[in-house]
């Protein structure tokens, strides 16, 4: 990852519905949005939840309390054939493609399949022996942290880097991202406590970053003014589709907003050295003030407090040095609002 600015995570998720065309279709529009990687799914539904797992409220809500959380996603699963389309077609879009596994096989599928890094969700944080299998497979991992305490978030860490290769191996991309999640969706905004980035940061001296299921755009472009590396964000083709997550989901035209928007934000935060830009120097003179001559005065006028006031332009001598000014004598004469230089002043 280029770590100047923010990887920006298309999280598509399985908003395609179990429809091969439209993940293609997805893949397209995040490409087209500007983000750097587009993420799907990777699961199996009979190794990922048992037939009496219930749904979760919002997923009541979107999708209707009839079928069993094992129905519903087990119509959303990508086969082998499909990861391989969805790469193909990320290649030629110039887009990582990446997705989340669910399982050790959907892991050891990821990695033979080449991806560049593996995200883990948060509802896997407590599986450590998850977390030390995907760590093993040498593959850069993000880690949402989503409904966890701190103390939690610590153990994860941990597996993960006792059984990551990448630890310290020299490369471009850290062996381990922690982002900040809030699992609801939406995310009410008075919870989302952003300044946990901080925290995470501070507590495992790690790159952090910020996996966001806020309506809107503004708090992912908020993350990235607080220091996130890393940002992820779902997105649909249609928020009115059938399925659990659309409703939480930013449309095409939003996506390529918040990109822009996130942009903008690196592009303003700068390096921090506080001296004139570029663009400032030619407002220097004109916004600032220089000491003038409130009449015109003939030379050998020896100049007085009511001889000079402060007014733009600011070409001449500055007003922070009055004091050397008052008691000088004129070397030349001089018109009323002239800037005054030390060429128009005798040595003193």
């Amino acid at each position: 990852m280029n770590q100047s600015k923010a990887y920006i995570i298309a999280e598509a998720g399985v908003n395609h519905n179990g429809n091969l065309e439209a993940a293609k279709e997805m893949v397209a529009v995040a490409a087209a949005c500007g983000c750097d990687a587009v993420k799907f799914q990777t699961f199996r539904a009979e190794r990922l939840v048992s037939a009496g797992a219930p749904k979760c409220n919002y997923q009541v809500e979107t999708t209707g309390a009839e079928e069993s959380q094992l129905e519903m996603i087990r119509k959303l699963e990508l086969d082998e054939a499909a990861h391989l389309e969805l790469i193909r077609v990320a290649g030629e879009e110039g887009i990582d493609f990446i997705s989340t596994p669910f399982d050790e096989e959907s892991a050891n599928l990821l990695a033979n399949l080449g991806v560049k890094r593996i995200k883990l969700p948060s509802g896997e944080i407590t599986n450590l022996p998850f977390l030390a299998h995907v760590a093993k497979l040498k593959k850069p991992i993000l880690l949402s942290t989503g409904m966890a305490y701190l103390s939690e978030i610590d153990e994860a860490v941990r597996a993960i880097r006792e059984n990551s290769p990448l630890l310290h191996a020299q490369g471009s991309s850290p062996f381990l991202t922690l982002l900040h999640c809030l699992t609801q969706y939406p995310a009410p905004m008075e919870e989302v406590n952003l300044r946990c980035l901080l925290t995470l940061r501070e507590a495992f001296k790690l790159p952090v970053g910020y996996s966001d299921h806020t309506l809107g755009i503004e708090v992912p472009i908020a993350a990235v003014a607080l220091g996130a590396t890393v940002i992820e964000k779902h997105f649909t083709l249609d928020r009115t589709l059938p399925g659990p997550d659309h409703r939480a989901s930013l449309e095409p035209g939003e996506l390529k907003n918040m990109v822009q928007g996130i942009r903008n934000i690196e592009a303003s935060l700068g390096d921090g050295w506080k001296i004139p830009s570029a663009s400032e120097f030619e407002n220097r003179e004109r916004v600032r003030k220089s000491l003038v001559v409130t009449a015109d005065l003939k030379a050998g006028h020896r100049l007085g407090p009511g001889d000079i006031t402060a007014k733009r332009p600011g070409n001449g001598i500055n007003p922070g040095q009055r004091k050397w000014v008052i008691g000088s004598t004129l070397r030349k004469g001089i018109k009323q609002d002239t800037p005054i230089t030390w060429e128009h002043l005798l040595d003193r």
